[in-house]
């Protein structure tokens, strides 16, 4: 998905929930922070719009698991103005923090912002391996690579996440859905394939690798 709001106020949610898709982003919503770790754990997020003040774990854990999980850009979005919040929001990780009662325009520029730095002009360059994210196409060192679609998901996700590792689970939800019919094992035979496709030596990869036990990492 491309944004997750975490909101505990309905109405607030809701309205800032259409806007965002009136705007063209795949958005999810959820009112508590325990139920956004476990939607993020399963599926990610290019930017993730917290709340501090939410029942249960509060926004500022939410960001620390995140930033552990993941380099998902974060906009905290409170009433909270104190100093002292605003800096522990930054040393945990957040990315911007804009007050309550905000102007949606603004928030949306902000939002538009991030997007561009982070997806410049719709491609994902890591190292000689470009993704064109609009359509949908891969090269390598400017020679294009031949990618069913969940390859190329699998790849992006990875990319997007680089340095983090990514357990098989989160991976296989990401890309297959968590009501997929199709059994995990079909991950680490997509996980072949992408390094027959990228990497110079498939037997000994340097981008996609195994972390045993746990997953798989995007190493640059």
């Amino acid at each position: 998905m491309d944004i997750l709001i975490v909101e505990d106020n309905s109405e607030l949610q809701s309205l800032l929930t259409d806007f965002l898709r009136k705007e063209g982003y795949t958005v999810s919503a959820v009112s508590s922070g325990e139920k956004a770790l476990s939607l993020y754990e399963k599926y990610g997020a290019r930017l993730v719009l917290l709340d501090i003040n939410l029942p249960g774990l509060d926004g500022f854990a939410v960001c620390e698991k995140i930033r552990k999980l993941g380099n998902t850009p974060i906009i905290m979005l409170t009433a909270r103005v104190s100093k002292e919040d605003k800096l522990n929001g930054i040393i945990l990780g957040a990315d911007d923090y804009i007050e309550k009662p905000y102007d949606i325009d603004i928030l949306i520029a902000k939002i538009k912002g991030i997007f561009k730095r982070r997806f410049a002009d719709d491609k994902l360059t890591e190292g000689d391996i470009t993704i064109d994210l609009a359509a949908e196409k891969v090269t390598k060192a400017g020679k294009p690579l031949e990618m069913t679609s969940k390859e190329f998901e699998l790849l992006k996700f990875l990319i997007e996440n680089k340095g983090q590792t990514l357990t098989k689970e989160r991976l296989f939800n990401a890309v297959w859905g968590i009501d997929s019919f199709s059994e995990q094992q079909t991950l680490t035979v997509h996980i072949k394939w992408l390094r027959e496709k990228i990497e110079n030596d498939p037997k000994t990869p340097v981008h996609i690798v195994t972390v045993w036990g746990k997953g798989y990492r995007w190493e640059g």
